[in-house]
């Protein structure tokens, strides 16, 4: 699959994915400020922003759609970094080709299995009558009785898409619904080797706890874990400054 992807900066080469419901949008400040040393690549997932849709959707798709981009840009040894679902899909593609890769970096995600937590989230998106919508407004007022989180509902809603027709999404919804409990499975396989691996998880964000640092060093034998205060899940939009911090830390290294 070819995926739709924006690349910025020049140097080694570092390519970043984003999470469940994202885009490439979403890395853009972060993209930037790295472009000033590193030649970046901001990906969109399939069934995500720009990038085509499929029925087929998980880590295993995901991570060859991340070999076959290395692969047509021709890019060597990249540095990988992904948050959450895109977490995920570097890990498997880290375990997958072990020599193609040279640092990776994994945002607020464990290897693990997580149960399906995102119910009120895709039931509310579900049941929005986008033939009926008159703005966007509208229908945040409508998302606020399933999601509460102002911020979380303006982060689903960057997805809303207006056109001649009338509102649409750009996420594959329907796809992503049907396979969520995929999403929600862990590595299939281990890193052999002592390669560099950072992960960085919010203090306030529950995707890694201190019982998954085990498995976390089963899986990679060289990781480091590092924790951002005063940051949930999406570390790198709370606390940029300081992911950037831990970040930058490690690439030097």
């Amino acid at each position: 699959m070819k995926l739709f992807f924006r690349e910025m900066g020049e140097g080694q080469p570092l390519i970043i994915l984003h999470g469940l419901f994202g885009s490439s949008d979403n890395w853009l400040t972060i993209g930037k400020a790295l472009s000033e040393k590193y030649k970046v690549y901001l990906l969109d997932q399939r069934n995500h922003g720009q990038s085509p849709h499929s029925n087929e959707f998980n880590y295993s798709s995901m991570a060859l759609d991340l070999e076959e981009f290395i692969q047509q840009q021709q890019i060597a040894n990249p540095i990988i970094i992904g948050h959450s679902m895109g977490g995920k899909t570097v890990m498997q593609y880290a375990v997958n080709n072990p020599n193609s890769w040279m640092k990776m970096v994994v945002v607020d995600i464990a290897p693990k299995a997580y149960p399906v937590h995102h119910d009120s989230i895709l039931e509310g998106l579900n049941s929005l009558d986008l033939t009926g919508l008159s703005s966007r407004g509208e229908a945040d007022k409508y998302l606020a009785e399933y999601i509460p989180e102002v911020g979380v509902r303006q982060f689903l809603l960057k997805n809303l898409n207006r056109d001649s027709g009338g509102f649409n999404w750009k996420i594959n919804l329907p796809v992503i619904t049907s396979n969520i409990e995929i999403i929600g499975e862990g590595l299939n396989g281990n890193l052999k080797d002592s390669k560099p691996v950072l992960f960085i998880r919010g203090r306030n964000s529950n995707y890694i706890k201190d019982s998954d640092f085990t498995l976390i060093e089963e899986s990679f034998p060289n990781a480091q874990i590092e924790t951002v205060e005063n940051a949930g899940h999406w570390v790198h939009a709370e606390q940029s400054d300081n992911f950037m911090a831990v970040l930058i830390t490690f690439l030097n290294r």
